[in-house]
C-alpha cells in the first residue's frame, strides 16, 4: 500500500552560479523541481512510500526528471507523450542578494502536463494510497489540467483516500479571481487544506489572524484539517476543534525554493506515522528549516536530522 500519491508538473531548473547573470553565464546547474514531486521526495526521504503521477515527453529531458526523482526514492508513474511537439517545462533561477534579489523566469507553456487527462494516467495507485496530494499550481496550467485535477481528487475521495491540497497561488499563472473560482470548485473534494496566509488573503479575501482563517475555512468548506502557514511566523493547524501552533526553526538560508513543499512533506509523513497535530507541525517545520540549507528544490534530509532539530527546540524550551 502506498502512503502518498501526488500529481503535478515537474520542471527542469537551470541556475547560473551565484552572483552570475543569465545573460552572460557560461554554466547552468540542472535540477528537477515541482511542488508535488518535491512533497513526494521529502516524504520519501522521511520513510514514506510515495508515487508521483504526471505526464512527460518521451525524450531525454523527460527521462532526466524521472531518473532524478527515482534517486530520491520516489516511484514515478508517467504517461509518456511521444508527440514531436511535447516538451518539458523549465524555469531559470538567478540568485542575487539585496537590493537585486533572486529572479525566477518560467518557460512552461505547452508542457506535456497541460494535456494530461485521466485516461492518460494510471490512477490505480490513488485507490490504494493513504493520501493523495496536489496543489493549486496544477489546475492553473491549463483547462485540461484543471479538469484532471478535480477528477483525481474525486476519485481519491470515492476510494476512501485522504485528499490534501495546497493553495500554492502563483500570480504568473493566473489572477486571484481565477484562482479563487477554481479553488472553490475543488474544495468539496479536499480533506486537508494547506493555506498560506498570503494566498488566503489575496485569493479568498479573508482577513483576521491564522486561527480565524482556519476556523472560517474549516466551517465553510467542511475540511477535516486546515493548516495555515505564516512564513517567518510559523504555522497553525486546526483539526476536530484542536488547535496547534508551531514557530519557525532558525536556519541559515542557502536556498529557500521548495521550503513550503518540504513543510508539507514533513507534516504529512508525521501524520501518517501516527503523530499528533502538534508533532506533525513540528516535523514539518523542522523539515522546512533543513531544506533551506540545501541547494535545489528537494528536501534531501533524513528522519534522524529532523528528529534532532525537533529535539533541540524541546531541549531549549525545557531549560
Amino acid at each position: 500500500m502506498t502512503d502518498i500519491v501526488t500529481f503535478g508538473e515537474t520542471m527542469l531548473r537551470f541556475s547560473p552560479p551565484r552572483g552570475d547573470r543569465l545573460e552572460r553565464t557560461r554554466e547552468l546547474d540542472v535540477q528537477a523541481g515541482g511542488a508535488e514531486s518535491n512533497v513526494a521526495a521529502a516524504a520519501a526521504n522521511l520513510g514514506c512510500d510515495t508515487v508521483w503521477l504526471s505526464k512527460l515527453p518521451a525524450s531525454p529531458l523527460g527521462r532526466r526528471i524521472v531518473s532524478e526523482l527515482e534517486s530520491y526514492g520516489v516511484e514515478t508513474n508517467i504517461a509518456w507523450d511521444d508527440r514531436d511537439e511535447a516538451r518539458v517545462g523549465t524555469y531559470y533561477l538567478e540568485y542575487g542578494g539585496e537590493p537585486r534579489g533572486t529572479n525566477v523566469i518560467y518557460d512552461r507553456a505547452n508542457a506535456a502536463i497541460t494535456t494530461a487527462t485521466v485516461d492518460d494516467l494510471d490512477t490505480d495507485p490513488i485507490d490504494d494510497a493513504d493520501v493523495f496530494y496536489t496543489s493549486g499550481i496544477t489546475p492553473a496550467l491549463s483547462e485540461t489540467a484543471a479538469t484532471t485535477t478535480e477528477a483525481l481528487l474525486q476519485r481519491a475521495q470515492a476510494a476512501g483516500t485522504t485528499t490534501a491540497f495546497d493553495l500554492n497561488y502563483r500570480s504568473k499563472l493566473w489572477s486571484p479571481d481565477e484562482a479563487a473560482e477554481q479553488y472553490r470548485d475543488l474544495f468539496a473534494h479536499v480533506d486537508v487544506l494547506v493555506a498560506p496566509v498570503s494566498d488566503t488573503r489575496t485569493c479568498l479575501g479573508l482577513d483576521g489572524d491564522a486561527a480565524e482563517m482556519a476556523e472560517h475555512l474549516a466551517s465553510t468548506y467542511d475540511f477535516e484539517t486546515v493548516v495555515v502557514t505564516r512564513g517567518g511566523e510559523g504555522a497553525l493547524a486546526l483539526h476536530d476543534g484542536d488547535v496547534a501552533e508551531q514557530s519557525v526553526f532558525a536556519a541559515d538560508t542557502y536556498d529557500a525554493i521548495g521550503t513550503g513543499d518540504a513543510f508539507v512533506g514533513g507534516f504529512l509523513s508525521k501524520r501518517l506515522d501516527g503523530g499528533t497535530l502538534r508533532e506533525a507541525l513540528a516535523y514539518g517545520a523542522a523539515t522546512a528549516s533543513l531544506k533551506r540549507t540545501i541547494d535545489g528544490d528537494v528536501a534531501l534530509v533524513t528522519p534522524a536530522e529532523v528528529d534532532t532539530v525537533v529535539a533541540d527546540e524541546h531541549d531549549t524550551i525545557s531549560r
